[in-house]
């Protein structure tokens, strides 16, 4: 694995895209349903185990939250969609800001799609990818808690999501599991390409 994810620092957490750091570089979002396991997704990909906090609670996380790679590269933990627990005004806020963000973001050269194996593609997980395929951004969809399935179960799930994005422009689909710190490697060889690390050292 490449050592940059290793160095990943918290830089900034805003609710908004006024917050924001300069438009410029490379971003990779992490974007999920609440719970589906992304915080972990991505204190598993840095080995830090608390870089990303997991909350218990869903749709705890509602900012923004970067992540520095240094270089202008960045990773950024989307606010968990799909809560049920909070107001509408909460909920059509986030969904407003979200919009704002793939919209007129720049410097957003993948997303990371996390969805539970067990329960993928629900409405707001069609909702995200929508919003990456109109903002032409690439997809790395992250089956999590895959060691909930048995491997057959879970190669099934994978092609299963295979054949739901197979008319979809630049959509990855692999299985990740953190506890088992399985995927690790994929994961990590997909954003070497996204941030154009492969002829780096």
């Amino acid at each position: 694995m490449h050592n940059l994810y290793r160095q990943a620092k918290f830089l900034l957490s805003c609710p908004s895209l006024k917050g924001c750091p300069d438009d410029s570089g490379y971003e990779v979002v992490f974007a999920g349903r609440s719970n589906a396991g992304k915080s972990s997704a991505i204190n598993t990909l840095t080995e830090q185990k608390k870089l990303a906090k997991v909350s218990r609670t869903p749709g705890r996380t509602q900012h923004l939250v970067f992540f520095d790679l240094g270089n202008d590269r960045r990773l950024v933990d989307l606010p968990g969609y799909g809560y049920a627990k909070v107001p509408d005004s909460v909920k059509q806020n986030w969904h407003q800001n979200m919009s704002e963000y793939f919209d007129n973001r720049q410097c957003i050269k993948a997303a990371i799609l996390v969805m539970d194996c067990r329960h993928p593609f629900k409405p707001f997980d069609q909702m995200m990818l929508d919003w990456c395929v109109n903002s032409q951004v690439p997809i790395n969809i992250l089956l999590t808690k895959s060691d909930k399935l048995k491997r057959g179960a879970a190669s099934a799930a994978k092609l299963s999501a295979l054949k739901a994005v197979s008319d979809l422009p630049s959509v990855n689909v692999q299985l990740f599991s953190s506890l088992k710190k399985e995927g690790i490697s994929e994961l990590s060889q997909y954003l070497d390409e996204v941030f154009e690390m492969t002829n780096e050292s």
